[in-house]
């Protein structure tokens, strides 16, 4: 099974969602098709045109965007003087909201990874009578011990790469919470300071998924814009742990009871451990979890897109 081929938006828009923001959004597929709405990673990855191909673009109405700070929509997160205070896992959440009342949907079915996992999950279980499906990958809940999982105990898998991303904070706070030192460094009125935290912050992002051998860098942190936008978007979620309630996601499972769901998971995703989408589809009765092998995080895992595509086939057929 393989990705559907490349498609091209046949309406687009930039949305108003109050704070001085405007969110881009654009639609692909069939216009009468079933409505999907896609979410991506990070926070701060924006939405590139491969999400498009995991659907059936005769099947589906899908809906991209991206998310607040990031991406094209403005304004951007990595201007040193734009406010990040109205940058938040609940104003994303009003987001979506708009977004889906704007384009006058009802229903749809959500997919997300990474990141968007966890904004998925939040999602439908403060508006599950919106969602008709789920289909999550890479799935994280964004708690305060995978927090601390991702920027410090993964040192024990990469020790050499983790020492040099924890000597990248000030002496005092290496010991604390490294992803709001990092924050704060990326809003240091030096450019200088903020673009070595940047790099630095990426390098480590770079390494903790690298659990595969034929692991390949991310092009995307070459690109100086890209890397202050997502390392400062994901200092700023991860040290506020995305202002969730810790273990509230998977404590509130049941609010998706009815709601069908596929977790796909890769056994070699050490970054985001296999337990967290195992945990969720315990709680989670309606949910089916794949494990690929020799998968890590992200889709990059042809076993990892196969399962994602045959779970949005599998969807297809179903009324939104």
């Amino acid at each position: 099974m393989s990705l559907y081929p490349q498609i091209e938006p046949y309406d687009s828009g930039m949305l108003d969602v109050g704070d001085g923001h405007l969110v881009h959004w654009e639609t692909c597929g069939n216009p009468e098709g079933k409505p999907a709405v896609v979410l991506h990673g990070g926070p701060g990855s924006g939405c590139a045109p491969g999400w498009r191909r995991y659907f059936d673009p005769e099947a589906y109405r899908i809906v991209l965007f991206d998310q607040r700070g990031c991406g094209r929509s403005t304004p951007r997160a990595d201007a040193p003087d734009t406010d990040l205070s109205a940058n938040t896992t609940a104003h994303l959440l009003a987001d979506v909201e708009r977004l889906r009342a704007h384009l006058a949907i009802d229903r749809w079915l959500v997919f997300g990874g990474s990141w968007g996992s966890t904004l998925g999950l939040a999602y439908a279980e403060t508006h599950p009578e919106r969602v008709s499906e789920m289909i999550l990958f890479s799935v994280v809940t964004t708690s305060r011990r995978e927090v601390e999982w991702v920027t410090r105990d993964m040192g024990r898998v990469f020790p050499e790469e983790w020492a040099r991303f924890r000597d990248g904070a000030p002496e005092g706070e290496r010991d604390g919470d490294l992803a709001g030192a990092y924050s704060r460094l990326l809003h240091d009125p030096d450019p200088a300071v903020r673009e070595k935290a940047a790099r630095d912050w990426c390098a480590w992002e770079d390494t903790h998924v690298a659990t595969v051998r034929d692991h390949r860098p991310d092009p995307r942190y070459e690109d100086p814009a890209f890397r202050m936008t997502f390392a400062r978007l994901v200092t700023h979620y991860w040290s506020n742990t995305a202002w969730l309630e810790e273990g509230a996601l998977l404590r509130d499972a049941d609010r998706l009871a009815g709601i069908p769901g596929v977790l796909v998971h890769g056994r070699l995703d050490i970054s985001g451990p296999p337990d967290i989408a195992w945990r969720l589809a315990r709680a989670w009765p309606d949910a089916t979890l794949v494990l690929v092998d020799d998968a890590a995080h992200g889709a990059g895992h042809s076993g990892v897109r196969d399962a994602l595509v045959a779970a949005t086939d599998r969807f297809a057929a179903l009324a939104p």
